[in-house]
């Protein structure tokens, strides 16, 4: 398979959340043609003035495009975008390529690729690992679901939005990594949390405790950002505490289905459940006010 050539690709975009706008923002500046597509049309607003294509349904958004990427809140939203009525698998277009990198249940992400090669469009499930400061810089990881030919095909897009991409299987192994993925990511977030409420109750000048706490070995890159959030209480989302919990269900329901215990991920997701009904549309740091309580 020919790899995409960016003078001639047209991309369509299907959702403008966090992540959705700033990989819009970050295709058009390295140079790609984009159309966009959202439920919301106050979202696409911004776009619009600068003279990117608005398209009125997915199912436009699908005939006017080569490549769909999307990149959408959960598994319902992501059924509606591709199975509803005016969706992107609505009418047949043979030849499409479809990036879907939302975060989904891995059954619904089958789901998806079982559809999508009836009608004769490949696909991938790529999800995304990296916060929204991370897609705007071109630093996140692919982990990508799919056939081989079609992942090495995409490279061209890969190197303008990534630092680096892994195949890790066939249809639904990308959004099965991306959970393991976020397991880490949200057992991680609660126990810096633990570490600072424990820190500051043992005396420990708070200042003083970020600034050393941040530079340890044991705090990964993914977390070193969060420190100065916390320190100036800037709780602006970068990955919404909201979307934390609901990766984090997904999680557990995966690790039900396969009779598989993990603690850790429970004891996160009952303490993001409650912190996510007061403050969910903010950073997941914000987890750190709940039990400095």
């Amino acid at each position: 398979m020919t790899p995409l050539d960016k003078t001639k690709t047209k991309i369509g975009f299907a959702g403008l959340g966090l992540m959705g706008s700033a990989f819009v923002q970050r295709l058009a500046e390295q140079g790609w043609s984009v159309r966009i597509w959202n439920r919301s049309l106050e979202k696409t607003q911004h776009f619009a003035g600068k003279g990117i294509p608005v398209e009125k349904t997915p199912t436009d958004l699908a005939a006017n495009s080569d490549v769909v990427l999307s990149s959408l809140m959960n598994d319902e939203a992501a059924k509606a975008v591709y199975l509803g009525p005016n969706g992107i698998f609505s009418k047949s277009k043979p030849g499409l390529i479809v990036l879907e990198m939302s975060t989904l249940t891995p059954s619904v992400s089958e789901e998806l690729h079982a559809k999508a090669k009836s009608l004769g469009i490949q696909m991938l499930d790529i999800p995304v690992a990296g916060s929204t400061p991370a897609v705007k810089a071109g630093a996140v990881t692919l982990l990508a679901g799919g056939s081989k030919e079609l992942f090495d095909a995409c490279v061209p897009i890969y190197e303008s939005i990534a630092k680096q991409w892994f195949l890790m299987g066939p249809a639904g192994s990308g959004v099965r990594m991306k959970l393991v993925v976020n397991l880490l990511l949200g057992v991680g977030m609660e126990a810096i949390a633990e570490s600072i409420s424990l820190g500051k109750s043992l005396g420990i000048d708070f200042e003083t405790l970020l600034s050393v706490l941040s530079k340890t070995a044991v705090i990964g890159p993914a977390f070193v950002g969060k420190f100065e959030k916390i320190r100036t209480e800037d709780y602006s989302p970068q990955f919404p505490l909201r979307l934390m919990n609901k990766d984090l269900g997904l999680v557990l329901k995966a690790a039900e289905g396969q009779n598989l215990s993990l603690p850790a991920a429970e004891a996160a997701y009952q303490i993001t459940s409650q912190v996510t009904k007061e403050k969910g549309d903010l950073d997941l740091s914000v987890i750190t006010t709940f039990l400095a309580r």
